[in-house]
């Protein structure tokens, strides 16, 4: 996917779940789903979470960078490989890590 589709999707995600109090995390990944339910320990069945996959690993680069400015998520850019091209982003709770 484009940047535009990638931050259409999950900004309209974020739109709809809200910001809560504890916010929204965003990153960049090979594979999401570890990422979000093992690293971060994100409920899978109950968490709010979404992930994209981008054209390649740039898109998904600018596309975090971004998103985490748009959204005033927490998230560092910078990270990954060359096959780093998914985009994801979390509801952060009492339970997850960062």
């Amino acid at each position: 996917m484009i940047k535009a589709e990638i931050k259409g999707d999950i900004i309209a995600y974020v739109s709809k779940n809200g910001n809560g109090k504890y916010g929204w995390y965003v990153g960049i990944v090979a594979d999401p789903k570890d990422r979000l339910f093992n690293e971060h320990n994100v409920s899978e069945k109950y968490g709010l979470w979404i992930y994209s996959p981008a054209d390649n690993s740039q898109v998904a680069r600018d596309t975090e960078i971004d998103l985490i400015e748009e959204l005033n998520a927490k998230g560092a850019s910078g990270g990954g490989s060359d096959d780093t091209t998914f985009v994801y982003a979390y509801k952060i709770t009492s339970t997850s890590k960062e």
